[in-house]
């Protein structure tokens, strides 16, 4: 599976190959970190250089927040609608009312829409402008959904992007691709995996992961881990 750093050094080789010399100087200065992530950066290593943040607390609460709280929330919600037939019904059609049922308010979900994989069609959920997101399902975005490469190729090139996270969708299936705004965020519900019909609501729920949730991956019955 790509990891968020392959993902970027693939997109930049790509790029390199697309460009002339001078845009790639262009956009190697576009790539620079912007003034706020700088000031971030550096009040962070004050703060670590005076003993008031622990870089490992700091990293642990990140992870919990990107990989296990919000990601869960949404898991839960895929796995009601799997078992639900009455809540999935609910849930395409008012989404805020649905996680809402579920305990979860709040960050944006009343502006959530939710997109169901098919047969058919297969999702895909970006955010050209920043990192628009579903916070109140997902929690944090993962870093690669803010990064440049996978904001632009998504849009051009969906299929190279799902290709490089591992997923091969043959030309039967349509690849749509839905762009995240300040007022209106995606969630998608994947397709439930065969050979999962015995399985509870909460084993269910553990198969769920957030780049399921996106759309660059396929909820498989053998867990896989996001990634970050």
């Amino acid at each position: 599976m790509t990891t968020r750093r392959g993902f970027l050094t693939g997109a930049g080789a790509v790029a390199a190959h697309e460009h002339t010399h001078a845009q790639d100087h262009d956009h190697e200065h576009q790539a620079a970190p912007s003034d706020v992530t700088l000031r971030v950066k550096a009040l962070e290593s004050l703060l670590v250089e005076k003993g008031l943040v622990d870089p490992a607390a700091l990293d642990a609460l990140i992870d919990t927040f990107e990989h296990k709280v919000g990601p869960r929330s949404g898991a839960r919600v895929v796995a009601r609608a799997w078992v639900d037939p009455e809540y999935k019904k609910l849930l395409l059609a008012d989404a805020a009312a649905a996680i809402a049922k579920l305990g979860y308010k709040g960050g944006q979900g009343e502006h959530l829409v939710v997109l169901e994989n098919g047969p058919k069609i297969h999702n895909l959920v970006v955010c050209t402008l920043c990192s628009c997101y579903p916070w109140a399902v997902l929690g944090l975005p993962p870093v690669w959904y803010k990064s440049a490469p996978y904001r632009s190729r998504a849009v051009i090139d969906p299929r190279g992007v799902l290709h490089e996270f591992g997923l091969d969708l043959p030309d039967s299936i349509e690849v749509r691709v839905w762009d995240s705004t300040a007022e209106l965020r995606y969630l998608v519900l994947p397709e439930r995996p065969s050979g999962s019909e015995k399985l509870t609501e909460d084993e269910l729920a553990a198969l769920v992961t957030r780049d399921a949730m996106i759309g660059v991956a396929q909820v498989q019955l053998t867990k896989a881990g996001g990634k970050a």
